[in-house]
């Protein structure tokens, strides 16, 4: 008997790790512009278990002065060892306004279970049931700009043996930030002009339009590189462009003021 316990709390204490990879960027059409676009993928590393399944059923991530955004969630119950050496799958997407994230929030169901030498041990989950799994992250999100927040999981100290032949999640999680694109942003002086923006690096052309009253645009998700800028109003107006301007990952190139 003794010998099975050691053999339980050994598996218990192997390694797997679980990070959702939130991708950020923004949205170019006039009423999500300047909103950041927010997808969330799921991956794992090896570990030495049958299986660990995670029944998620929500994400939800508080922004500038506590507002929250709840993302649209594929509810399902993921296998993680499904999404290892680097498989990832889409857990949910959604809008939210640029600025600091201040906590990202996963709801998870009652579906929670990890699989032992072919036995299925289901994890109680009572933080994450009631009030969801809490992670305190400190992330400023640039309009346009595209960003991956990882969550990593240890099982080393998430899953936790009861002593009673039962089994508890108690998520330990860090995050792990990074920045994937940029953007380019300027003002249009000419009032009432409806104009078409279009930015070139590397033959790649990515465009968007001008069609408010406040003469701002953004063009988002931008590769780092060297961009040439046209904006294009109708005539008798003629285009203007401006060569050479550089966009750097986690940051929006503002290229100020133009007038026709």
């Amino acid at each position: 008997m003794k010998s099975i316990q050691i053999k339980k709390q050994w598996i218990i204490n192997g390694f797997f790790s679980l990070m959702f990879i939130l991708t950020l960027g923004a949205c170019n059409d006039d009423k999500g512009k300047d909103m950041a676009h927010l997808s969330v993928l799921m991956t794992d590393a090896p570990g030495v278990y049958n299986s660990v399944m995670i029944d998620v059923i929500g994400v939800e991530v508080t922004g500038n002065g506590g507002a929250l955004y709840m993302m649209n969630t594929n509810n399902d119950i993921y296998d993680l060892l499904d999404f290892t050496n680097g498989l990832n799958t889409l857990i949910a997407t959604g809008d939210l306004e640029p600025g600091t994230i201040s906590q990202i929030r996963l709801i998870l169901g009652s579906n929670n279970s990890v699989t032992i030498d072919g036995t299925v041990y289901q994890l109680s989950t009572p933080s994450a049931e009631q009030s969801g799994l809490k992670i305190q992250v400190h992330q400023t999100l640039e309009p346009g700009v595209s960003y991956s927040i990882l969550l990593d999981f240890d099982a080393n100290q998430s899953i936790v043996a009861k002593g009673n032949g039962e089994y508890q999640l108690k998520p330990v999680i860090r995050t792990i930030d990074i920045a994937i694109s940029g953007s380019i942003q300027g003002h249009v002086t000419t009032a009432g002009v409806i104009a078409a923006i279009s930015v070139t690096s590397d033959g790649i052309t990515f465009y968007t339009s001008l069609n408010n009253s406040n003469g701002d645009f953004l063009v988002a998700g931008l590769p780092a590189g060297v961009y040439n800028i046209t904006v294009t109003p109708p005539l008798p107006l003629l285009p203007v462009t401006l060569t050479g301007k550089t966009v750097v990952v986690g940051a929006s190139t503002n290229i100020g003021e133009i007038t026709f």
